[in-house]
């Protein structure tokens, strides 16, 4: 028996509704009538997923404070999610600055990363993976900054990535 996939996440938001409106017009999360059966909490499914839910809402309020992970306290650093195209990951690079959410990108080697943080403040990584038949040592060497418009002249914007969950 192992662990082969993160199934949801859950988060604790201060505003629901501003939330479940970032997570669903930035991001393409759907929202998913119906199924908040706890008050003050929404669930979201990711584009084309077959989940019952892959992210969880529940609303703390204004009075919240900020996350103290990796500054006062252990926790969570942040949640990947993978794109299934480089272009999908230039567009969302879009939607993120135009937002005023993106706060960072790298290129990890076989990984290609941008970082974002949601209204709450909570952190996390959008990612578009080498397909493994194409990594090369130099790729799984860089490190640094990311090159986006230089990834889509090697790869093309229709590349898949190369890891993640079966796909149809």
């Amino acid at each position: 028996m192992s662990i082969f996939r993160l199934n949801h996440a859950v988060l604790y938001v201060r505003d629901l509704a501003e939330s479940v409106a970032f997570y669903r017009d930035v991001l393409g999360f759907d929202y998913i009538e119906g199924g908040d059966a706890h008050r003050g909490a929404a669930f979201l499914r990711a584009p084309g997923s077959t989940n019952d839910h892959d992210l969880g809402l529940f609303e703390l309020g204004a009075h919240a404070a900020d996350s103290g992970a990796g500054d006062t306290s252990v926790g969570l650093y942040h949640l990947a999610w993978e794109v299934d195209t480089l272009g999908d990951l230039e567009r969302l690079a879009g939607r993120l600055t135009e937002a005023g959410a993106l706060v960072g990108s790298s290129d990890h080697g076989t990984t290609k990363s941008l970082y974002a943080k949601d209204p709450s403040g909570l952190e996390f990584e959008v990612v578009w993976i080498i397909p493994r038949e194409q990594l090369t040592d130099e790729d799984r060497s860089k490190n640094g900054r990311l090159d986006l418009a230089a990834e889509l002249a090697k790869y093309g914007p229709d590349a898949r990535s190369g890891v993640g969950i079966s796909r149809p």
